[in-house]
């Protein structure tokens, strides 16, 4: 084994969007006390070998025996405790030299005794996470061959949750987990070869897929990005329109009330987001968070409007409710765009948007949608991590 099938399993996974979409995601690879993980931000579609951090994993198992300040009313994120483990994790580098952050999951990825790790958000496999009866059904489904997570704020809460479960996985089958499903957030395959950590997404993938009454449809997706269109549109003169208002407020820093910038916009329709923008109503299923990435690429409370006028006074209210500019606006029976400082990220969050109309349909077959709490939607647009990660990953 090299750090050579890491590279490849990770391409592999990265390239294909049914599994990978913007920077989410992540894998690893051990060999003795040395642990390679994914750096945060970095693409898995572009993996090469220096796109892992090189951990020493006797210096990860230390963190377990240090107690980190808890959470209380002037630090309601834990952002103190965060910041701390983040600080013992890059001292657990191997090479103190080397700048990359390993990723905030290196803890789970060091506790799961196999030799690689593939972490994937998968929008079939969060239809069943980001539902109502998703535990159920997968228990239902998978049985023993994996261990339920319920919904936790990512870093140092999650992977305490993950120790504790996969101690008592063990104790009752004798054996390591092999699969770990995260509530409102994906999944962990362990295996000791890339073979078998595609066998074993394979059957994940194929035995959801079975339990799935409707598939999403995107057969007739038009796609406007900058002032590209992938489709010829009657609608485009409006199309264009809605994007140059929101152009020019995504170049606005509600923040530190800089100069308004350049900002960038794209649009999407298809029949699928047709049924869901008619009206607020039925909005509702794609109105909130799945999953981290979700707001961190396309924000946590989609903006729905009307057109022209109505648009710039929604915006304004939104940023002085939220404290941020809305990332996806959904215009009441013509589309959805995105709108941000930049192309890339205004193109993601487009991206992650239809990710998460994906997970909203498959939901559909597990009880319907469900959205991340609101203290946990907190957490991330409060984290800085996941802020070093955007920043990263859209430039």
């Amino acid at each position: 084994m090299s750090i050579d099938a890491l590279v490849e399993v990770s391409r592999y996974y990265g390239k294909n969007p049914d599994y990978v979409l913007a920077g989410g995601g992540n894998t690893s690879w051990k060999t003795g006390d040395t642990l390679y993980v994914k750096a945060s931000g970095f693409s898995l579609a572009e993996a090469a070998a220096g796109s892992f951090v090189e951990m020493d994993r006797k210096a990860l198992a230390l963190i377990w025996e240090k107690t980190y300040p808890e959470s209380d009313a002037n630090d309601r994120f834990g952002s103190q405790r965060e910041s701390a483990v983040l600080s013992d994790m890059m001292a657990a580098k191997k090479n103190p030299h080397d700048n990359k952050r390993p990723s905030v999951e290196a803890l789970l990825h060091d506790m799961m005794p196999f030799s690689f790790v593939v972490h994937l958000h998968p929008a079939l496999v969060n239809g069943l996470t980001c539902s109502q009866q998703g535990e159920e059904a997968a228990r239902e489904i998978f049985g023993e061959e994996m261990i339920w997570i319920p919904s936790a704020n990512p870093g140092y809460v999650l992977a305490n949750l993950v120790k504790s479960a996969m101690t008592g996985y063990r104790g009752r089958y004798g054996k390591p987990a092999r699969i770990v499903f995260l509530q409102n957030h994906g999944v962990f395959v362990s295996a000791d070869s890339t073979d078998e950590i595609k066998e074993l997404y394979g059957e994940i993938i194929s035995k959801i897929g079975a339990m799935v009454k409707r598939k999403p449809d995107f057969s007739d997706e038009l796609r406007i990005t900058g002032n590209k269109e992938q489709k010829p549109s009657r609608l485009s003169e409006s199309i264009f329109s809605i994007m140059l208002i929101l152009k020019t407020l995504a170049g606005s820093d509600y923040e530190s009330e800089k100069a308004k910038l350049p900002g960038a916009a794209a649009f999407m329709s298809s029949a699928e987001i047709s049924a869901l923008i008619k009206d607020r109503a039925s909005f509702a299923p794609v109105s909130s968070a799945f999953t981290p990435d979700h707001i961190v690429y396309s924000g946590s409370e989609p903006l729905f409007s009307g057109a022209g006028e109505e648009i710039k006074r929604d915006w304004k209210s939104h940023v002085q409710k939220t404290g941020r500019n809305p990332k996806i606006i959904a215009v009441r029976g013509l589309g959805v765009f995105s709108a941000a400082a930049a192309e890339k990220a205004a193109n993601l969050a487009l991206d992650l948007f239809k990710d998460a109309v994906k997970v909203a349909v498959y939901a559909e077959s597990f009880g319907g949608p469900r959205f991340m709490t609101a203290d946990q939607t907190d957490f991330i647009n409060n984290w800085e991590v996941e802020r070093f990660r955007s920043n990263i990953s859209t430039k």
